[in-house]
């Protein structure tokens, strides 16, 4: 309990202008910058551990024809990988905020690694099933505690932090696939154990991030627990869960829009406008290279003019760019991608900061459960989507996803946070 007061005062301190504890004395002094070797270990190991978790999918069609498995099975591996990778996020990230646990980063990723071990060697269906459970609840251990950590190493900057912190997660997911394809196609589900070198190199980078945090948690004087909600928000609890849910609603239209792209985009490419497979995957690339950019850009943007108008533009300001794309040739559908993928992503690290700043002292539950409602909401999109597809076509389903972005219309309900 004392760590976790501890990491409440590092977190307090930071709310009220980027002070952080100087020592064992307890005296705060003022921050004079983000860490940014910090922040760039948890951006690679982020990227490393996205590499990981985007992997098991991307290697399905193997699966699929080495196990001789049917599409239930399939959804039955992706049902245990995010069983754990999303429902698992909240519990430990509550967890986490109790009773800090700044090792948890390596121990995570090395859940990831047995998992990795146990998908290369896997010899029957049912051990592929704890393989994707292994390797989801590695990604559920290492999201919220990194998501505080990015927090503590901001300098008071916290949109920067996250944005990126997150850019890191982008760049992995868009790494995952294309390395899949070079590597495990051609040379089989054995050559996966190869992608351990991604996720032993993130047990190294993620435990010296883990003594800068534990020198952080000894640092910090020991004060009494944080009051969540009302003093550092000025709202009331019903309020505050008032607005946590429309924070949700706003990831909800952003990984389900984002979902119709990352998984169908190139079907849609190729059904539509006839072009060749390799081109459709590189018109992908330019769609999830714009995302990483909008990652990078909103946190800055959201510290510099405020969270709730990037929240606010970078969810409904793309309405009319999707609203466009399923009437457009093939250049303005790659062209309009561009700002759809950099206006969109924006929203994320703006939204995380916000839910930050309204649940003070809940760094690791505010980063688990949204991290993990995002993924989810993006898995989910992904099943719908390819039912919907299925009953009414690819063109159309692009279509109806067109009008999701008014969901940003929740934004004007959010409070403005002192």
């Amino acid at each position: 309990m004392r760590a976790g007061m501890r990491a409440e005062t590092l977190e307090a301190g930071a709310v009220e202008g980027g002070s952080v504890p100087s020592g064992g004395d307890g005296t705060p002094v003022r921050a004079t910058g983000p860490a940014l070797t910090v922040l760039l270990g948890l951006s690679l190991s982020h990227l490393l551990n996205d590499l990981v978790q985007s992997l098991l999918p991307a290697i399905y069609p193997l699966l699929k024809q080495s196990f001789h498995l049917d599409f239930g099975q399939i959804g039955l591996l992706t049902l245990a990988f995010q069983a754990t990778a999303s429902l698992l996020q909240p519990a430990i990230g509550l967890s986490t905020d109790r009773n800090p646990m700044p090792f948890s980063l390596a121990a995570g990723m090395a859940v990831s690694l047995v998992g990795l071990g146990l998908l290369s060697l896997a010899p029957t269906y049912a051990v592929l099933l704890a393989a994707a459970a292994l390797i989801g609840l590695g990604s559920a251990i290492f999201h919220p505690e990194a998501s505080r950590v990015a927090r503590l190493a901001s300098g008071g900057r916290y949109g920067l932090a996250q944005s990126v912190f997150q850019v890191g997660g982008n760049a992995g997911t868009a790494l995952g696939p294309l390395l899949a394809a070079f590597v495990v196609v051609p040379h089989g589900q054995g050559s996966v154990a190869w992608f351990g070198l991604a996720a032993l190199s993130g047990i190294a980078v993620l435990s010296a991030v883990g003594r800068w945090y534990a020198g952080r948690l000894a640092a910090a004087p020991r004060t009494p627990r944080v009051t969540v909600g009302s003093d550092a928000a000025g709202l009331t609890r019903a309020r505050i869960v008032a607005t946590v849910a429309i924070l949700l609603a706003l990831i909800f239209s952003k990984f389900f829009y984002t979902a119709s792209f990352s998984s169908y985009y190139t079907f849609y490419l190729i059904h539509r406008f006839g072009v060749p497979v390799a081109q459709s995957q590189l018109y992908l690339f330019v769609f999830l290279g714009s995302v990483a950019a909008g990652t990078l850009l909103g946190g800055p943007i959201g510290d510099r003019f405020g969270r709730k108008l990037v929240i606010w533009v970078s969810i409904l300001g793309v309405l009319p760019f999707t609203l466009a794309l399923p009437h457009v040739n093939l250049f303005w559908t790659v062209a309009l991608s561009v700002p759809i993928g950099l206006i969109l992503a924006s929203a994320m690290p703006a939204i995380l900061v916000y839910a930050q700043d309204l649940l003070p002292g809940r760094v690791g539950l505010v980063g688990g459960l949204f991290f993990g409602f995002a993924f989810g909401m993006g898995g989910l999109g992904a099943a719908l989507l390819g039912e919907l597809a299925d009953r009414i076509g690819i063109e159309q389903v692009y279509a109806l996803c067109a009008y999701l972005p008014l969901i940003g219309l929740l934004a004007v309900m959010l409070p403005r946070l002192r």
